[in-house]
């Protein structure tokens, strides 16, 4: 009867072994790639030091609670509060400082897209707050990792044009 049941807590909001790799790559990612997002940010836009701060602490905090869920998976929850820094702070960008170069704004819109989209996947399956798919229910599976595929590249796509501004 136990067998048939439900999972009630997804494995992403585990101590699974398995998982908790994954955990540790996303902290190094998260931390490379959210400080690069704050730099252009500071390098490249004529925003407000309000909204590199709003980066800064971004980039502070995802890494530093996914390390902590290492040992307190509950703490998982919390991540909501980083990648709503992150989504708000590139939506502020996208409304309020875009760059006057279209490819570059493009790439602003892209990056933008493509955390929205990140953070989605990660509300829909980590925290389960629409059903999953069974095809879909394990962290590994080949669907997953092709969602996690169009996360990647739009925001790798977004961060490439928008860093035109560097050179051009």
């Amino acid at each position: 009867m136990e067998a048939a049941r439900p999972h009630r807590t997804s494995v992403e909001l585990t101590a699974d072994p398995g998982f908790e790799r994954r955990i540790g790559r996303l902290a190094v990612v998260s931390a490379v790639a959210l400080g690069l997002i704050w730099a252009l940010v500071v390098t490249t836009l004529e925003a407000p030091v309000a909204v590199g701060a709003v980066f800064a602490a971004g980039w502070l905090l995802m890494p530093s609670t996914l390390v902590a869920s290492l040992v307190r998976p509950r703490f998982r929850y919390a991540l909501v509060v980083p990648a709503s820094l992150v989504s708000i702070g590139l939506l502020g960008v996208c409304i309020g400082w875009p760059p006057a170069d279209p490819l570059a704004a493009a790439g602003w819109l892209l990056m933008t897209a493509g955390v929205a989209f990140g953070g989605g996947l990660g509300l829909w399956f980590w925290y389960r707050l629409l059903p999953v798919p069974a095809a879909l229910h394990g962290p590994f599976s080949t669907g997953r990792w092709a969602l996690i595929g169009v996360h990647v590249g739009l925001v790798v796509t977004g961060f490439v044009l928008a860093a035109r501004a560097i050179w051009v």
